[in-house]
């Protein structure tokens, strides 16, 4: 990625990319969730020397990423109801006690996907209102008001081409001013007190472009 490429066109990042691209960015050591979706993926994309250890809010610390050759433990599963590991020094416990590790603050990281995400920081990820919408809000209210560091992998826009990053969120909040950083198929851009700074872009995306596609005010890093 950079932030000087000026090219008309540019190439989406995949949904593994992305996955990859927010796995390079967690600090060894840390205690990371993985919520819904795109964060799943980051469990296959962590560099085998990086001591990080993922927690499912249903009941597991020490998961990894479910076994290459398909075979499935169908007690082992994460809160996406996907088929995971157990590392080496696992534990498993009861919701009360996943719980208190997410509200206790001992969570370093928790990775969400988003339907919307507001230039403040503001976190909109369980409910569209559509009529046919499953609202699903699980532990996301939780992980988010308790983890140290909140962040958003989501595609910069929606499928018919409206933006989810925004000034203001117009679908139910999950948590105000919780966001810290973005990561899109575009760009990665983070949530400051002065507003949304762009970090790192696609190559061949200019900023206008950027810009043009987001619904928010942005400067460079």
């Amino acid at each position: 990625m950079n932030t000087t490429a000026s090219a008309p066109s540019f190439q989406r990042l995949t949904r593994e990319q992305m996955a990859r691209a927010v796995a390079m960015d967690i600090p060894d050591g840390s205690y990371v969730n993985l919520g819904i979706g795109i964060p799943t993926l980051i469990s296959k994309c962590l560099p085998h020397d990086r001591d990080v250890i993922l927690h499912s809010e249903n009941g597991i610390l020490g998961m990894g990423p479910g076994l290459a050759n398909g075979t499935v433990d169908p007690s082992l599963l994460n809160a996406s109801k996907e088929p995971v590991t157990l590392l080496a020094g696992a534990s498993i416990c009861d919701h009360s006690m996943s719980f208190a590790m997410m509200r206790g603050g001992h969570i370093d990281v928790s990775v969400l996907g988003a339907f919307q995400v507001a230039s403040n920081g503001d976190l909109a990820n369980w409910d569209t209102g559509a009529p046919d919408a499953i609202p699903a809000v699980g532990g996301a209210m939780d992980l988010v008001a308790g983890a140290k560091q909140v962040i958003v992998v989501m595609e910069h826009m929606t499928k018919d081409g409206k933006p989810k990053i925004v000034e203001t969120c117009t679908y139910p909040l999950t948590g105000m001013g919780v966001v810290d950083r973005i990561y899109t198929d575009c760009a990665v851009i983070d949530v400051t007190a002065d507003g949304l700074v762009v970090r790192s872009m696609v190559d061949g995306l200019t900023f206008a472009a950027l810009q043009h596609m987001t619904g928010a005010p942005l400067r460079r890093a």
